[in-house]
């Protein structure tokens, strides 16, 4: 397995290989890696010649008096995660902006609720980034998780928008055992929080199943749902439409319902899906 640091030598081992004819995958991550990761390699390692995964804590992508400093790192775990699963590179700068970096990605209206109401600024950090990473990387395809649904669809928008020539691929929410989704922050966690986190992905299932029976009303399913949610702060418990994130109402189109939870530091998000089968 490869493994780099510099931008610059990264960028120039991948236009050799795309100039030889190579498919190059992508998967950029903040590194902690974990099974819902081990995933998103193996959905990429099928679609690709050369598979590189990122590993780098964007700055960008946190606000003020969130976790940056303290987010989880694993260095060596990371990168025996990467072997095992197929990455044929790592990427993992000290820093991936150049001095007097001024340039940044917007995407509107997709990042405008949710997590982009809670988080001012996050989206415009994480576009910023997966375009830099774009530019680098020269990937013909890239994978992001649906745990963080917005941030898939908002990809897929700058992608569209900019007119990249990548296929975005969504790899599919991956659980513990006991329904939480899995996430590097969950290591924070003790036993009584963790136990209180579990209320989110019960609750979601539990409207899920609501919509599966028959029940559109979304104010209703919203009250009862945030009653149930068992976070020491809510940011957001909405059904939006799966394409737009446009609140709906009634549930009458493809749905999901997405959350975002603070359970003491740490802070979490889920999603399901909502079909209306009756």
């Amino acid at each position: 397995m490869q493994s780099f640091d510099a931008p610059a030598a990264l960028q120039a081992e991948a236009l050799r290989r795309k100039a030889a004819g190579q498919r190059i995958g992508f998967v950029p991550t903040m590194g902690f890696l974990h099974a819902g990761h081990s995933s998103l390699f193996d959905l990429a390692r099928s679609r690709c010649d050369w598979l590189v995964a990122s590993i780098y804590v964007n700055p960008l992508q946190f606000g003020p008096g969130e976790d940056l400093d303290t987010y989880p790192r694993d260095a060596e775990g990371d990168a025996a995660t990467c072997a095992a699963h197929g990455v044929d590179a790592t990427f993992l700068p000290p820093t991936l902006y150049d001095p007097g970096h001024s340039s940044s990605v917007h995407v509107a209206e997709l990042g405008a609720g949710l997590c982009g109401a809670s988080r001012p600024g996050h989206f415009d950090g994480v576009t910023t980034v997966v375009a830099r990473l774009f530019g680098l990387v020269q990937p013909d395809v890239a994978v992001f998780g649906e745990k963080d649904y917005q941030q898939l669809a908002i990809i897929r928008r700058m992608v569209q928008d900019l007119a990249m020539p990548i296929e975005i691929v969504g790899g599919a929410l991956i659980r513990a055992e006991d329904g939480l989704a899995l996430s590097s922050r969950n290591a924070r966690l003790d036993a009584p929080t963790r136990t209180r986190a579990l209320s989110l992905s019960r609750t979601l299932w539990a409207m899920q199943a609501r919509v599966a029976e028959g029940q559109r009303d979304v104010a209703e399913l919203l009250t009862w749902g945030r009653s149930e949610v068992l976070a020491d702060r809510t940011d957001y418990l909405e059904i939006v439409d799966a394409e737009s994130l446009r609140p709906l109402s009634p549930v009458d189109r493809p749905a999901r319902a997405l959350v975002a939870g603070h359970f003491g530091p740490t802070r979490l998000i889920d999603n399901v899906a909502l079909e209306a089968t009756r």
